[in-house]
């Protein structure tokens, strides 16, 4: 399998302005979603690297409102059968049970890493974004307040981190990697976030949705 770490970086965005830190605040992030404005996402989809049949699925974008608001992430475990040990949102694919894509992110989220809906209030979706291996992916952005308890599932994450969201808002932080890889040129954004010794490699199609989620802020 191809290492994204190994993958030169092509240029970085550090040309582009950072979203301010008053707009991420809980209420400036309440009222974006209340009344969006006019814009257009920059990521939609990836080149396909795998044959299967196309799955809905949802993803959960938790914002935790501390003083510094963080973006709560997973490492998935190596024994995943797609993108075994990335880093990822909180998520997985609809169920016929569920009323709709965010009755499925807060229920991937409540079985994945224990995040109790009484946690979460949600602000709204971004567009949907469709990944290499087929899942046509609904991103549900909510704010988390502080206070819960994760219970990880050991069978599909292996942790649970945060990442300051004014890291993930500042294009100074997003890197573009280009190869060739099974005779397609493919590109993708890359955040790494060095938290303690530990480097969290984000990128794929979480650093895609963060990347979109920069755009509707920015505009």
């Amino acid at each position: 399998m191809l290492d994204p770490r190994s993958v030169p970086v092509l240029r970085v965005d550090n040309h582009l302005p950072a979203v301010a830190v008053t707009e991420l605040r809980p209420n400036a992030l309440r009222s974006r979603f209340a009344l969006p404005p006019a814009w257009q996402p920059e990521l939609r989809s990836e080149p396909k690297f795998m044959d299967r049949q196309p799955m809905q699925a949802a993803v959960l974008i938790p914002i935790v409102m501390r003083n510094e608001p963080t973006v709560l992430l997973t490492q998935r475990t190596e024994q995943m059968s797609t993108h075994s040990g990335q880093i990822a949102f909180p998520g997985g694919k609809c169920d016929v049970d569920d009323a709709d894509a965010t009755a499925a992110a807060l229920r991937e989220a409540f079985e994945e890493v224990g995040l109790e809906s009484g946690f979460v209030d949600v602000l709204g979706q971004l567009p949907i974004y469709t990944t290499g291996s087929a899942f046509i992916v609904t991103p549900v952005v909510a704010l988390v307040t502080p206070g819960f308890v994760l219970k990880p599932n050991a069978q599909e994450v292996s942790d649970v981190f945060e990442v300051p969201l004014q890291f993930v808002m500042n294009p100074a932080n997003h890197r573009h990697h280009q190869v060739h890889w099974q005779g397609l040129q493919r590109q993708w954004l890359s955040m790494p976030y060095l938290d303690g010794a530990t480097e969290r490699f984000i990128w794929g199609a979480t650093a895609g949705m963060l990347r979109n989620f920069y755009r509707f802020l920015i505009a």
